[in-house]
């Protein structure tokens, strides 16, 4: 049994937002607030940003039922950011700085929730508190819809988002198809290097209304093969539903959407966007076909309206479980999933992996799980995100619309 450790802890929320990444900040919060161990449980404004600034929230000054309704709230009621912490053995004046705030607020528990990027943070901030000799545990909270962190059979957001899309899917399917004159309609989906998320759009297509091609960024792209693969669907069926990820490439590496160079965020990547509409023109020259685009976007992760009870559950799961493994001696860690059958039913059982494991890699689509035609994906796809869309959450509402959380974010 690990020594008791006395101190105030810090939960800041970091990079994109999800529709569930607010139901493991209470299911942190409110294990800390339940703690003997934590002293004062204090929210960080904007993530690490705001423990730089000491902009921290004294989340035990909360009304209890306001917490309570982050677990049907969308986005990131904290504040989120983009930043990247240096190398600290090149330069640790941010570390620093961390460790005053710390010092200042006797800070001994640190809790971040995020993904590949905010796990680097999480990992660096956790070996500098070591090595500085400030005893802290630092946990890594899992977050993000893009599911690519490494070690865990899924993440949180990813099943909301999934059912989201998959959704969204089967009613485009249904408008695109009322009219005489054809038409083909490319949604493009959110995720970068990994695919999941357009993965996701199948769901719709098994269950009767969906895209007819699904292409994901695991494989290269031929805009040959692409147009070649439109035109039989559009023959066939005088219409065609195309499902994209934002970040499909061609074989030389460079994407697909025009808009690859426009900007990049804090790490660097690529602000991606513009793809449908090009995809869209390439089509209409080569079909002379009506032809629609439409990015999902920003809907794909907040769309708490569709969110996934499992996803839901199982993120403020997360967020308690960081909390537990901190107070009985874990550090260093993210809390992961694993899935296993009781009796043929899907549970999902926690487990710590090392930080050092999951930040800066990337988890993708088992090219197994891809047709072998390269344009849609198989039913062990399917069957690997059916039992994490399940369930419709309870949704407090005012006059027939959603009731968020309204903190009052008190200074510290």
């Amino acid at each position: 049994m690990a020594e008791k450790l006395i101190g105030a802890c810090i939960i800041g929320q970091s990079g994109g937002p999800t529709s569930v990444i607010n139901a493991s900040a209470y299911g942190a919060i409110s294990a800390a607030l339940a703690s003997e161990e934590i002293t004062q449980v204090l929210g960080a404004d904007h993530g690490i940003t705001g423990v730089l600034a000491d902009k921290l929230y004294d989340m035990g000054l909360e009304d209890p039922a306001e917490l309570a309704l982050l677990q049907s709230t969308p986005s990131s009621e904290l504040g989120s950011c983009r930043y990247k912490l240096a190398d600290p053995d090149v330069d640790d004046t941010d570390y620093q700085t961390i460790l005053e705030t710390f010092k200042k607020h006797n800070v001994r528990y640190f809790f971040y929730n995020g993904g590949n990027d905010s796990m680097d943070t999480c990992d660096k901030i956790s070996r500098f508190m070591a090595r500085s000799g400030w005893e802290c545990r630092v946990m890594g909270i899992p977050k993000t819809i893009d599911n690519d962190l490494v070690g865990t059979d899924h993440c949180p957001g990813f099943a909301s988002a999934a059912k989201y899309i998959a959704t969204s899917c089967m009613e485009v399917s249904c408008d695109s198809r009322v009219y005489p004159t054809g038409q083909v309609t490319v949604m493009e989906i959110m995720g970068r290097h990994a695919g999941w998320l357009a993965a996701s759009a199948a769901i719709g297509t098994y269950f009767g209304a969906g895209p007819d091609l699904i292409y994901l960024p695991e494989l290269d792209f031929d805009m040959d093969k692409f147009l070649a693969d439109v035109e039989r669907v559009y023959n066939a069926k005088g219409n065609c539903l195309v499902a994209v990820s934002e970040g499909v490439h061609f074989a030389d590496g460079t994407f697909v959407s025009e808009a690859k160079a426009s900007a990049t965020d804090g790490f660097g990547h690529a602000q991606l966007g513009g793809l449908a509409s090009r995809l869209c023109e390439a089509v209409k020259q080569r079909l002379d076909v009506k032809t629609r685009p439409i990015e999902l976007s920003l809907l794909q992760r907040c769309g708490a309206h569709l969110a996934s009870r499992t996803d839901v559950e199982e993120a403020v799961l997360a967020g308690r479980v960081a909390v537990e493994s901190a107070i009985a001696g874990e550090t260093g860690k993210m809390v992961a999933f694993e899935r296993t059958n009781v009796g043929g039913d899907y549970l999902c059982r926690t487990k710590l992996i090392p930080l050092t494991s999951v930040a800066n890699a990337e988890k993708k689509v088992p090219l197994e799980w891809i047709a072998p035609e390269g344009n849609f994906v198989t039913e062990d796809f399917l069957h690997y995100v059916l039992p994490l869309i399940q369930g419709e959450p309870e949704r407090p509402t005012v006059r027939s619309l959603p009731r968020y959380a309204k903190l009052k974010k008190i200074r510290a």
